[in-house]
């Protein structure tokens, strides 16, 4: 079975069709085995980030994972037909490599995305629907990911979209030593963005988490805070800043929450950072006056202007994604020998244990044991050499060239019968 890849990312979607086909980390167990127990599919890993949601695949064909993804977007009334991408083979391993190595990122090297391919590596292996070739591409996957990590450039100088945020905040604040900032969620992007903010001294940091013991724990790492998410309506206008990122499928915060706090705050602006993918902010929250908010997309934009900078790491690392890729279908082509390699050794082995048996059988009878070893010999001769001669005897012309040479190959002139297997 051929490998495949399926999905959508931030080069074939926008933001309103991503969060619409987002698997939350509770629901990917669910779905993996939704999708694997579709005809024709061998093996799964999903892959769904603020960026990207994305099948990796071992199936007879594409159609059944078409099929499947199609499904899963029509539940929330999508149409994917014009946003869907697709590769196979050998294009498929190189996707998988460009992918982790944050060569297809919206943020140019950003390590982020290996870490949640991992993440979803383990998911399908704990999921059952991890098998032996998926396995191999993504433990190769996760090699080439570091060899660029540690042999280019690629991550260097690079503008997170962490530091863009706060530089934008500081366009409208100027000093973030006079604000007050809210954390939504305690994912990795939320973390991230409060080591960047909190470095420069907000006058408190206040976390909102569903589950309010671990909002006590990460207020904690950055000396805040924690209230419950259902406070947010009440406490929403204390804040200059909110960042957001939580793992909500619907929005938590309505343009009419924002309205009531802007009013209690006298239309001083706020400003509201969105990571999360499905969005936690309702999208026309955005078309309020003193509101400033920023969506992954809008973050995204801004930090591509600083990849012309990096187009050297870029050519190196995608020499490096080549190489490997040849270097994974020289070993599926390999793997394609196997089977044939196991008929032969069991074919071998079933003359073998026939002439050993008759060769038993004399010795018990009292026949001289050196013709009973010239006899096994000979048997073994001919049990291995009667089809292959047969092959040839009949073959017709256009046919014989090709076997005369896979003997030639199978069976090398070795000089005399030196270098045969066990002798040094």
């Amino acid at each position: 079975m051929p490998l495949h890849v399926l999905g959508i990312n931030h080069h074939s979607a926008p933001l309103e069709v991503r969060e619409k086909l987002a698997f939350p980390p509770e629901t990917q167990a669910d779905a993996l085995t939704s999708l694997a127990g579709r005809p024709g599919v061998a093996e799964a890993v999903l892959v769904s980030t603020c960026n990207r949601t994305e099948v990796y695949c071992r199936a007879d064909d594409m159609a059944a994972v078409r099929a499947w993804l199609t499904d899963e977007a029509a539940r929330s009334g999508l149409d994917i037909a014009d946003h869907l991408y697709a590769h196979s083979e050998s294009e498929a391993v190189r996707h998988a490599f460009r992918v982790a190595s944050g060569l297809d990122s919206m943020v140019l090297g950003e390590p982020q995305i290996l870490g949640q391919v991992k993440q979803s590596v383990r998911t399908a292996e704990h999921s059952g629907t991890l098998g032996s070739m998926l396995n191999r591409l993504f433990q190769c996957t996760f090699s080439v990911a570091k060899e660029v990590r540690t042999q280019t450039a690629i991550g260097a100088q690079s503008i997170s979209m962490s530091a863009a945020a706060l530089k934008l905040a500081q366009n409208l604040f100027g000093d973030i030593s006079r604000t007050k900032m809210l954390l939504i969620g305690v994912g990795e992007m939320v973390e991230l963005a409060a080591t960047y903010f909190v470095a420069q001294g907000p006058q408190g940091v206040v976390v909102a988490n569903r589950t309010l013991a671990r909002g006590e724990a990460f207020a904690e790492r950055f000396n805040g805070t924690a209230i419950a998410l259902e406070q947010l309506p009440e406490r929403l206008h204390e804040f200059d800043i909110v960042i957001t990122g939580t793992a909500s499928t619907l929005p938590i915060l309505s343009r009419g929450a924002f309205e009531r706090a802007l009013k209690a705050r006298r239309y001083r602006p706020m400003f509201v950072v969105d990571f999360a993918v499905p969005r936690d902010v309702e999208p026309d929250a955005a078309e309020l006056e003193d509101l400033f908010l920023y969506t992954i997309d809008d973050l995204g934009t801004i930090v591509q202007e600083g990849a012309g900078q990096r187009q050297a790491a870029v050519a190196e690392a995608e020499t490096i994604v080549d190489r490997q890729v040849q270097a994974f279908q020289a070993w599926l082509k390999a793997r394609s020998a196997v089977p044939a390699i196991v008929q032969l050794r069991a074919r071998a082995d079933e003359y073998r244990t026939a002439e050993l048996a008759k060769a038993k059988a004399r010795l018990a009878r009292g026949e001289d044991p050196a013709k009973v070893l010239e006899g096994l010999a000979a048997g073994l001769v001919n049990k291995i050499l009667h089809h292959p001669t047969q092959a040839l005897n009949r073959a017709v012309e256009s046919e014989r060239d090709s076997l005369v040479r896979a003997v030639e190959i199978l069976f090398p002139d070795n000089g005399g019968g030196r270098d045969e297997p066990g002798e040094q």
